[in-house]
């Protein structure tokens, strides 16, 4: 029997600081998050981040929080629950980090008779702290506890021409009665280091302005690249032009260089220096709203936009339950159980 796990990020439990700092350390304490050795990552995290940082996060946490709960866990809830009404696949869903666990969810699937699972990691781009930390966690657990499992796992949907025109068809339909003299794309940040890290040839990626544009096999787990060509799939499914769209990559941690360039301040160079005066921001590394898109872009973004000279700022909605979006998820779901 066949089933499906759809997997995002996940959220805390609540506000509460306490729960806010046992989902910072589940999520921190991930060796392909932090990836340093396991001494100093603990050092780090719960030496350092988790006596400074749940409050802070906690008080952000708050500013975004719905009656229903986690917005991320609403609204991937409100996806499955739409995805699930067009399979007749038994679908579940589960968070990386927190509750409900990919354990959990996949003993659920096991106890149903399901023996072959299609994992769908709910990240258009790859990236080393998103897709492959996913990927390894449900195959580690398949081999300590369901070894008579099969899993395949989706890959990164970015050049998928039909998620691409339901995310352009998202932002479109968003923007209809709005004006804007240009288009931020914002994607979550990783370290430099986790690029090379990820580069199956060991040569080409150097993040040098060339290497994204030069065709190479290390493109398939290449998180820049993914999201650059993210931006000009988009661009191109819209018709626009490059002097109507950017790109800039927000969330960065610690003092190691991350990918660049960096949203807050990019965000002020467009209104200081190039005199954007009225920005749309669509964040394309997230399915589901979740803090980095609701409270980082939305609410601080937005004021240090206005604060720096622009005039208006709009923050496009993610994909979340888009009826595009659930069909097209849909459909490589059917396509799965027509074809394995």
């Amino acid at each position: 029997m066949k089933g499906v796990l759809l997997v995002n990020l996940g959220s805390p439990d609540s506000t509460d600081p306490k729960d806010v700092k046992k989902y910072l350390g589940e999520f921190l304490m991930d060796e392909r998050v932090i990836d340093v050795p396991l001494w100093l990552r603990t050092f780090i995290v719960k030496g350092i981040i988790l006596n400074t940082r749940p409050k802070k996060s906690a008080a952000a946490y708050k500013k975004i929080w719905w009656k229903e709960g986690s917005p991320l866990i609403v609204l991937s809830e409100r996806l499955q629950a739409k995805v699930q009404a067009k399979t007749e696949l038994p679908v579940a869903l589960a968070m990386r980090y927190g509750k409900p666990s990919i354990k959990t969810r996949l003993q659920e699937l096991y106890d149903k008779g399901v023996k072959d699972v299609l994992l769908v990691p709910l990240y258009p781009q790859f990236a080393m702290a998103t897709t492959e930390t996913i990927v390894v966690l449900a195959e580690k657990l398949r081999k300590q506890h369901f070894p008579d499992m099969k899993i395949t796992d989706i890959p990164a949907f970015y050049n998928k021409p039909e998620y691409i025109k339901a995310l352009s068809n998202s932002i479109k339909d968003y923007l209809a009665d709005k004006e804007y003299d240009e288009i931020l794309f914002s994607y979550h940040g990783v370290p430099e280091r986790h690029i090379y890290k990820s580069d199956i040839t060991k040569s080409h990626c150097k993040i040098d302005g060339s290497c994204c544009n030069t065709p190479s096999k290390a493109h398939e787990f290449c998180y820049r690249q993914q999201c650059y060509q993210t931006t000009k799939n988009v661009m191109n499914e819209l018709g626009l032009n490059e002097s109507q769209v950017s790109t800039s990559f927000q969330s960065r941690l610690g003092v190691d260089p991350w990918l660049q360039p960096y949203t807050d301040r990019t965000l002020v160079k467009k209104a200081e220096q190039e005199g954007v005066k009225k920005l749309a921001v669509v964040t394309p590394a997230f399915v589901s709203d979740c803090l980095e898109t609701l409270e980082e872009i939305a609410m601080e973004g937005k004021h240090e936009f206005l604060e720096a000279g622009g005039e208006e700022f709009h923050m496009v909605p993610c994909i979340n339950d888009n009826a595009e979006w659930v069909d097209v998820l849909a459909g490589w779901i059917n396509e799965f159980d027509r074809n394995n």
